[in-house]
């Protein structure tokens, strides 16, 4: 009977030592069987890595390729609009000219030249006057040279005013013209300028003298009738 009872006590006291044990392990008193520890590989994997920065430098078949720039096909120079020297000049065969006597100043006559072309010319100098078959050639009022040529765009006009004959008689060889045949010029004095003009005459003609003298070309009647 005391041998049973000793084994009794025996088996209680082991098992209130294991209860104890397990109490101390868990903290709590009960011990947690359903979660499961983390295994070392588990930890490293849990744990946020840095992320390797991007390689911003492209290699050669990421760069954009450019198009090559075409450069535009080489052309002759458009001419200068601006530049009076590129024109052509003015002639009998680009305008019309009409030649006017006038009551002031006495004696004088009106020469007006009227570009008829699609383009710009330019009256150079003065125009060279022949009436009928006059063998010499009438010298211009060298104090109405302009300051710059004359350039006539399409539609517009020039002058030149002509002394006829001295207004006090001291001219000489005085005679009537029926015929007036009008001159240009070119780039350089008495040069050719192109075709000539025959403008009309009155019907009656026009008397003239040795001290018949034109006008350079001027860019208005007034200036040209001045001299």
């Amino acid at each position: 009977m005391r041998t049973v009872r000793h084994h009794l006590l025996a088996a209680a006291g082991l098992t209130l030592a294991t209860l104890a044990l397990t109490a101390c392990n868990d903290g709590t008193g009960a011990t947690d069987e359903g979660a499961a520890k983390p295994t070392a590989s588990e930890s490293v994997s849990a744990t946020p890595t840095a992320t390797p920065a991007s390689n911003t430098t492209k290699s050669p078949s990421q760069s954009p390729t450019k198009s090559p720039t075409r450069k535009p096909s080489p052309t002759a120079p458009a001419a200068d609009k601006d530049d009076p020297a590129a024109y052509a000049f003015c002639n009998g065969a680009n305008t019309t000219v009409t030649a006017q006597p006038v009551s002031r100043p006495l004696n004088h006559m009106l020469l007006t030249v009227k570009n008829t072309g699609s383009k710009p010319c330019n009256l150079t100098y003065y125009p060279v006057l022949r009436f009928d078959g006059m063998q010499w050639a009438p010298r211009p009022v060298e104090a109405s040279h302009p300051q710059a040529v004359v350039t006539l765009n399409p539609g517009e006009s020039g002058y030149a005013g002509v002394l006829l004959s001295a207004a006090d008689g001291s001219g000489d060889g005085g005679t009537t013209g029926k015929r007036l045949t009008v001159m240009f010029q070119a780039g350089t004095p008495n040069s050719d300028g192109g075709a000539s003009a025959i403008p009309a005459l009155p019907a009656k003609g026009v008397y003239y003298d040795s001290t018949l003298t034109p006008t350079y070309w001027q860019t208005t009647a007034d200036d040209a009738l001045s001299y």
